[in-house]
């Protein structure tokens, strides 16, 4: 098994031309290019892509040698935090879990 991180591989946003006053979400960007190769070097047979954003998936995709699929998507309603439904299955989202079975007249 062979991970790579969002981060591996940052750029500056502002060394591709991204204007410095779009910096108020951060300063560097992910390269999803560099991580698919470094996988492909690592000579992966599946990769799973877990909470990459939308665009930079397909950047991936692309780039990637080996089968891939996407496990969780990266969202902006839960705040590019995907997984943050299931942490909180147990508080907020519960209440949705009920009434969403009510409804289905369980």
């Amino acid at each position: 098994m062979y991970g790579v991180s969002c981060k591996a591989g940052t750029q500056k946003k502002t060394s591709v031309g991204i204007p410095e006053c779009c910096e108020g979400v951060g300063v560097n960007m992910c390269n999803p290019i560099l991580q698919a190769k470094l996988l492909n070097k690592a000579k992966t047979d599946l990769n799973v892509v877990v909470g990459l954003c939308v665009g930079h998936d397909s950047l991936f995709y692309k780039y990637s040698e080996a089968l891939t699929t996407t496990a969780v998507t990266k969202d902006r309603v839960l705040g590019h935090n995907p997984v943050a439904a299931l942490y909180t299955a147990d508080s907020y989202y519960s209440k949705l879990k009920k009434s969403n079975i009510s409804n289905l007249g369980v």
